[in-house]
């Protein structure tokens, strides 16, 4: 007997995951790009072969339990699309299909606390902080802190950075070119709230003005990733009535963020917010973007010896958004810098929101040689636009005992125009 998707079955999200599913030819472009399948070997572990679990489960010929591993260990990294020569829009299946369906899904009294607690503090600033700082006392528990609950102790930092209050407005130095609105992200905040510092000292040297909207909050995408669809469209309602219209664009120093931005028209198909969602989306850019296309008007100075900058793509900038050469131009616009690519540098670092809680022994291995990529470089430093790959990179280096340092594109820039000229 044949089946076949019936997207008016399931919701508003329909459409788009059986145009996806019906896009994929199984050609297999996609399992040299999948970290998961490079890892684990498996077909049921690679897009081609998620797809054909999601497909049944859609159809109804396969229980939801019986895929649920399988897509639970999908990164959502999606190099699995600009390897794939049909162009199947696998973001329009994946984090709509875990949305439509996670509820349901058995999970253990320990996975559930584990993924509560993570949604009730990762998008909260404050929440986060507090509990960074009662992680200390997790770790002198030790053995006494449930298993499930370990991988958050192992990757909370063991000193938290001293909050910062952000200006509501920044103005631009010298004769204004344009005016933008500033996602200050919620991780970011907490785990390196300097990246926001530099990127609006950049900015506003380029004559920029930056407003920082105080009525924002958490983008979203922690939720829309893991299946919890009601909390996605609550944070971005938030963020569709926070962020102004009369502003040039709406700038992410976090590629996560701007990815699940550039989502908001899904995460809110067939509600009222839906034009209102595609409107804003449309004007979210990545700031290396802006910058790149606005173009510096404040050369950086760089400093007095070369340096050997390594640039790792985060997944979410790269291949989401299709961001690759405007963060490497600003870099090599720094006198005296070389900027250098990562072996396999397409391979995910595996930090991906909160993977690194639920799938912690794939994240462990991909973030180990991902830090081995960057070593291998012969870097002083590494550059990345994400928060997670920032993390992710600083925790297995550490591991390493390496000294390179892990920075945000922008702080690099910030710090070069901070230093003095190089001697001719």
């Amino acid at each position: 007997m044949l089946h076949a998707i019936k997207p008016q079955e399931h919701g508003p999200l329909g459409d788009p995951m059986a145009h996806a599913v019906q896009a994929c030819v199984h050609c297999g472009f996609c399992l040299a790009a999948c970290p998961t399948y490079s890892e684990l070997g498996q077909e049921m572990d690679s897009p081609r072969g998620r797809i054909v679990l999601m497909k049944q489960v859609l159809e109804g010929t396969l229980a939801p339990e019986a895929a649920a591993p399988h897509i639970d260990r999908c990164l959502g990294c999606l190099a699995c699309e600009p390897a794939c020569p049909s162009g199947v829009p696998y973001r329009d299946l994946i984090s709509p299909y875990r949305a439509g369906g996670q509820e349901k899904l058995p999970r253990t009294f320990g996975e559930k606390l584990r993924r509560w607690l993570a949604a009730q503090t990762i998008p909260f600033p404050g929440r986060f902080r507090l509990a960074l700082r009662g992680a200390k006392l997790g770790r002198a528990l030790g053995g006494l802190v449930p298993a499930v609950l370990r991988p958050m102790l192992a990757l909370a930092p063991r000193d938290v950075p001293a909050a910062v209050s952000l200006p509501a407005v920044t103005p631009a130095q010298g004769e204004r070119r344009a005016r933008v609105a500033l996602l200050a992200g919620c991780a970011q905040q907490v785990l390196d709230p300097d990246i926001n510092v530099a990127t609006i000292e950049v900015l506003a040297r380029n004559g920029i003005e930056v407003l920082v909207p105080a009525a924002q909050g958490c983008c979203g995408g922690l939720a829309w990733h893991t299946g919890d669809l009601r909390a996605a469209q609550a944070f971005a309602r938030r963020n569709l009535d926070a962020f102004p219209a009369d502003v040039d664009a709406i700038l992410t120093n976090a590629a996560g963020c701007g990815s699940a931005m550039h989502e908001y028209h899904l995460i809110l198909r067939g509600t009222p917010d839906e034009a209102r969602a595609e409107a804003l989306r449309k004007r979210v850019v990545d700031v290396s973007v802006f910058l790149a296309n606005l173009g510096l008007r404040e050369k950086p100075a760089g400093g007095r010896t070369a340096q050997i900058v390594a640039y790792h793509d985060a997944c979410h900038l790269a291949n989401a958004q299709g961001v690759r050469a405007e963060p490497r131009g600003l870099l090599r616009a720094i006198p005296g810098v070389e900027v250098r690519e990562l072996p396999n540098a397409h391979l995910c670092c595996g930090s991906a929101g909160t993977y690194n809680l639920d799938q912690p022994a794939i994240a462990d291995s991909l973030g180990a040689q991902k830090a081995q990529a960057v070593v291998a470089t012969g870097a002083a430093v590494v550059a990345t636009g994400n928060i997670g790959c920032l993390t992710q990179l600083k925790t297995h280096l550490e591991k390493l005992r390496s000294p390179v340092r892990v920075r945000h594109t922008m702080q690099v820039l910030r710090d070069a125009y901070h230093a003095h000229p190089a001697s001719k």
